[in-house]
């Protein structure tokens, strides 16, 4: 099932069930999924959507950091909840043990040796990770290992 079929089912059961919160989540979600596809001209690919869902997720956590900095509780939990919508739609995150072996693998892969080398390692490592971890504790990570 893809991403727009499982976003519309999702949609036909929060009307039924009468989930406000979750309804205008994913509207939102199946908008920004249609425009990225009318900008591409073409129907998206799983990694295209995947890419769209990060964008959305990441405007939620900064969102989150923002009202949490101006003492916004009331925003701040409404953000909490569609995060957790939002993230319902994407693919199980990698554990940081999972995300260290990773980054030690393309490490030896790419033959970095020093933190100059952090672009060529991030470049390489990124796609292998897309969606399954949060790119500034991969960010982070790296650094840990080539220091």
């Amino acid at each position: 099932m893809s991403l727009l079929e499982r976003l519309n089912n999702d949609m036909k059961q929060a009307m039924k069930n009468k989930e406000k919160d979750k309804l205008s989540v994913i509207r939102m979600l199946k908008a920004s999924l249609q425009n990225e596809a009318l900008k591409l001209r073409q129907e998206l690919t799983e990694e295209e959507e995947l890419t769209v869902l990060s964008r959305e997720l990441k405007q939620r956590k900064d969102s989150l950091n923002e009202f949490a900095n101006a003492d916004r509780t009331d925003l701040v939990d409404k953000i909490r909840i569609e995060i957790g919508y939002v993230e319902a739609y994407m693919p199980e995150q990698l554990s940081a043990e999972e995300i260290s072996s990773i980054v030690k693998q393309t490490i030896e892969e790419v033959n970095a040796t020093s933190k100059a080398d952090m672009g060529r390692v991030m470049s390489a490592l990124m796609p292998k990770l897309k969606g399954k971890a949060d790119g500034s504790l991969v960010n982070k990570l790296v650094q840990q290992h080539l220091s």
